[in-house]
């Protein structure tokens, strides 16, 4: 009676009935399939066949689903409730003020599909066949007596779903009626919301508290959408929706702005979804360009975020991510934001420094264009500044970066004209053969690759040289022994073509 009312009524199998009813599916295991399919179709893919779900879980959820499609809208039930609904009568222990006495008994009705029961214990001795077995006893004395206390069975139904568990009986009525997943627009909505709450100065403090516990919750599912989990890949439709909806109105500042408040794993979300929705495209467009465009001072934030400890790397990754786009590197380089990267790269906490010289890298060598017009502006003062606080640095590991990204910006052909200017100038040469000089391999390589620009440079300044000539000896004998640890023809190569350009020099100068 059941299954013939239900398969008449509800809208899982009316939608597959014409296909349930061909002739080639009877009395084969396809009809399986097709349920199994409505299954997914009609909870959006919560359930799939593939993948192992919570069975109490779905059976919630098949239940509520099959009531909402039979129920009539005169009379209101319908055999879901005829043949699955109980009641249970829980009773709550109201006190006021302090003394024990003074208390009252509230009492409620709660209806259940499913019934929600902790094991009875197992017994101590075993009985003939030597096996425990769970005692057996008739189900309205089990119910009344394993119900959660205090609470009571006031009727059961004919069919009753017993789960047995540990789940409280508070959160019984968040598994029978739970609702659907909230669709990327409500996530960022519900997020936005939280992030208002939490800001609001009038917010009670331990309120407070417990929101931005439930925005951490809500700034995982965010995470989710966009990474996906490890059942599912993202879906671009469900990534597209939740990115227009992110930047419509001030959720990042907000975010930005929270961010310190939130615990350790929180921020780490929360920095994965901002560095996530950099590279998200709505119709083609990165909108998050456009919405930093018009909040620019948000890079203010970020960069100041180096000088504290606890948000250094977090507000660090924000930042690099955000420079992704060219506009708002240009901003950070045409502001006197870029100084103070010179003194973050410096930094005593290794990790914070080590983020502060891979943000001034992406600076430096992402946007050709923007950077080759930087640094022809700023000229003097920017490698006045890396010369002495980076290349003579006394920190091994500033050095050792430093050299190595000076070769990556002299070496790229768009900034050609300022490898021209940097090559021609002695003091530029001096500190090159002091790195030369260096006992750690690699800052050797690293000065050789760009010591080698001064010597193939065809119009060399006068006093560049001298210098060359007066060292030619030390130099020679210096590349006879210079070698990398690993075979390199082209390392090689250079080498040979430095050696022959000294030695042209000095040939040069003897006649």
């Amino acid at each position: 009676m059941i299954a013939q009312q239900i398969s008449s009524g509800s809208s899982i199998w009316r939608a597959h009935t014409k296909d349930l009813a061909c002739k080639k599916f009877q009395g084969t295991g396809e009809p399986t399939f097709f349920f199994l399919q409505a299954v997914m179709e009609s909870s959006e893919k919560c359930f799939l066949k593939d993948v192992q779900s919570d069975p109490a879980e779905f059976m919630s959820w098949l239940l509520k689903t099959l009531h909402a499609d039979l129920r009539d809208s005169k009379k209101g039930n319908t055999i879901i409730q005829q043949s699955f609904q109980g009641e249970m009568e829980v009773v709550k222990e109201i006190h006021s003020g302090n003394e024990a006495d003074n208390s009252l008994m509230e009492s409620s009705r709660m209806p259940f599909l499913i019934l929600e029961l902790d094991l009875p214990p197992a017994p101590l001795f075993k009985d003939v066949m030597e096996q425990n077995i769970i005692p057996q006893s008739p189900r309205s004395r089990s119910v009344v007596h394993r119900l959660w206390s205090p609470a009571a069975a006031l009727s059961l139904p004919e069919n009753s779903i017993i789960g047995a568990g540990d789940k409280p009986a508070a959160k019984m009525k968040n598994l029978l009626f739970k609702s659907k997943p909230k669709t990327p627009v409500e996530l960022v909505r519900q997020t936005r919301d939280l992030l208002i709450y939490a800001h609001n100065s009038d917010t009670h403090e331990s309120k407070r508290e417990e929101k931005i516990v439930e925005l951490g919750k809500t700034i995982r599912e965010l995470k989710s959408v966009l990474y996906g989990n490890g059942q599912s890949e993202p879906v671009s439709d469900a990534c597209s929706q939740l990115t227009q909806e992110f930047f419509k109105e001030n959720t990042l500042r907000l975010l930005i702005d929270m961010l310190p408040r939130l615990n350790l794993e929180a921020r780490k979300d929360a920095t994965q979804v901002v560095a996530n929705l950099q590279r998200q495209q709505v119709q083609s467009r990165l909108i998050a360009c456009d919405y930093l465009e018009a909040n620019i001072d948000l890079m203010d934030i970020l960069v100041a975020g180096y000088e504290n400890t606890d948000m250094a790397l977090h507000y660090g990754t924000m930042l690099r991510e955000c420079i992704r786009h060219q506009s708002v590197a240009r901003y950070v380089l045409e502001s006197e934001h870029v100084k103070k990267f010179f003194d973050y790269i410096q930094l005593p906490n290794f990790d914070i420094a080590a983020a502060a010289a891979a943000t001034f890298k992406e600076l430096l060598t992402r946007h050709k264009s923007t950077v080759a017009e930087f640094l022809s502006k700023n000229y003097d003062w920017f490698f006045a500044e890396y010369n002495s606080k980076l290349l003579e640095s006394s920190n091994y590991i500033t050095r050792r970066q430093a050299i190595k990204l000076l070769g990556d910006i002299l070496l790229d052909r768009s900034n050609s004209a300022v490898m021209t200017r940097y090559v021609s100038s002695r003091d530029n040469l001096r500190i090159l053969m002091n790195l030369l000089r260096e006992s750690s391999k690699s800052i050797q390589i690293e000065a050789f690759h760009v010591f080698k620009l001064f010597a193939a440079n065809q119009n060399k300044p006068p006093d560049i040289v001298s210098i060359l000539v007066a060292n030619r000896s030390k130099l020679l004998r210096l590349f006879a022994d210079f070698k990398t640890d690993k075979e390199d023809e082209q390392f090689e190569a250079d080498k040979s073509q430095v050696v022959k350009e000294i030695a042209a020099l000095e040939t040069k100068e003897l006649s």
